[in-house]
């Protein structure tokens, strides 16, 4: 079984800040993955050329399963509004998206607390106070050859401490789901603070940010050790795609 995990920056490339589908797929293509969690996905939107990445990465893959799970209706940056419905779908939406090789029995999406404060990020045109976007936890229970599992993506707060907040939010929502248990995301936060905010093991440790010079691991794939049967990790990698400042996290496991 093989996973990964890529925030995607929308599909935009660094070297000339645009946006093009076969980029995109190629990227995709590459990881090989059976289970890919996606964050900072667009779908309709202007600046990546109204396509929809969710789309492009399970043609990729040739993966039957997909899903894509807004968090804002708008542009992020620009101007926005947290999704509330499916009356919001005809408009450029951003979120996250799982994307499997497996049949899925079941979905849900869960809510996490929103950070409620402005804070200074870099943005390329200096530093900022931003108003945190909404963030979500979408999770499938897939039918995998080990059985059903239990896989998750999100990404997580840029806030520090809340990011912590949300995560263990995250954890409890899954445990309501049955094991194994996976969880793959941009977390915005290293290995440390999530396991021992967590208890969960990470299956992989490589520096995913930035991708031009990756110093430290903001992406994360990790496993409840509670009930954990899905085999040992035989290898990690950490490949450089031509597109995102994030570098995808992909674990290979010997089930």
């Amino acid at each position: 079984m093989r996973l990964a995990t890529f925030n995607l920056l929308h599909g935009r490339s660094l070297s000339d800040g645009t946006v093009h589908a076969d980029r995109v797929h190629a990227a995709i293509a590459e990881l090989d993955a059976d289970i890919l969690g996606l964050q900072e996905v667009d779908r309709a939107q202007p600046r990546s050329g109204l396509l929809d990445l969710t789309a492009i990465a399970a043609d990729a893959l040739g993966a039957p399963t997909h899903r894509f799970a807004a968090a804002i209706v708008g542009t992020p940056g620009e101007t926005w509004q947290p999704w509330r419905n499916d009356d919001d779908n005809q408009h450029p939406l951003y979120g996250i998206a799982l994307v499997s090789r497996y049949p899925v029995r079941q979905w849900q999406i869960t809510t996490l607390p929103a950070a409620p404060i402005r804070s200074p990020v870099y943005t390329g045109d200096g530093i900022r106070l931003l108003k945190d976007e909404p963030r979500v936890l979408l999770a499938a229970v897939l039918d995998t050859p080990a059985g059903p599992v239990t896989v998750a993506t999100t990404h997580l707060s840029f806030v520090p401490g809340w990011n912590l907040r949300q995560l263990r939010h995250a954890v409890r929502a899954l445990r309501n789901l049955p094991g194994p248990r996976l969880l793959l995301g941009d977390l915005n936060m290293p290995t440390g603070p999530v396991r021992a905010a967590t208890g969960w093991r990470p299956l992989g440790k490589a520096p995913t940010y930035p991708s031009f010079g990756p110093r430290a691991q903001l992406d994360h794939i990790l496993a409840d050790p509670r009930g954990y049967d899905l085999g040992r990790v035989v290898q990690v990698s950490t490949p450089r795609p031509t597109v995102s400042d994030h570098l995808p996290l992909i674990v290979q496991l010997d089930a």
